[in-house]
């Protein structure tokens, strides 16, 4: 597992299913900067509304040359839902086998009520237009995590 990227480093090469016809990987994303968002799952209080606040700035990521892409481990019959659910602008990955979860360190061991168990932990990378990582956020809070990252970008 490679948790410790950092700014500065090459992002990990993925290719992850954003629909039954399409598959996205690092380098479709050459040119313009990038959000990943990994979360632990669709159809949550704090996903959905993690998920909203991405959908009501997406157009200013736009402005700004960002795409962005939300990532769980759900399948892609559950994204479907959950993006026409809310009406979600951008793309969500199915990362079914946590290949992507493992690659960028979220797939980590967590507690709840004294019960360990693997998750994903909701984590943020902003990557280059040229694949590297600008910023890493962890152990991320979702209040204003969006607007945050839009500030980032600014």
């Amino acid at each position: 597992m490679t948790n410790n990227l950092d700014v500065g480093m090459s992002a990990p090469d993925f290719k992850v299913a954003i629909s039954d016809e399409k598959i996205v990987s690092k380098n479709d994303f050459i040119g313009q900067k990038l959000v990943i968002y990994f979360y632990p799952k669709d159809n949550t209080s704090g996903c959905t509304s993690e998920a909203k606040d991405f959908a009501e700035l997406y157009d200013k990521f736009k402005s700004k040359n960002v795409e962005i892409l939300g990532v769980s481990k759900d399948s892609l019959k559950s994204h479907k839902n959950f993006s026409e659910k809310y009406n979600l602008p951008f793309m969500l990955g199915a990362d079914v086998e946590m290949e992507m979860c493992k690659s960028f360190g979220v797939w980590v061991e967590k507690s709840m009520y004294g019960k360990k168990y693997m998750g994903i932990e909701r984590s943020t990378f902003l990557i280059s237009e040229t694949g590297s990582i600008l910023k890493v956020w962890r152990k991320v809070k979702v209040k204003d995590h969006a607007a945050e990252i839009l500030d980032e970008v600014k």
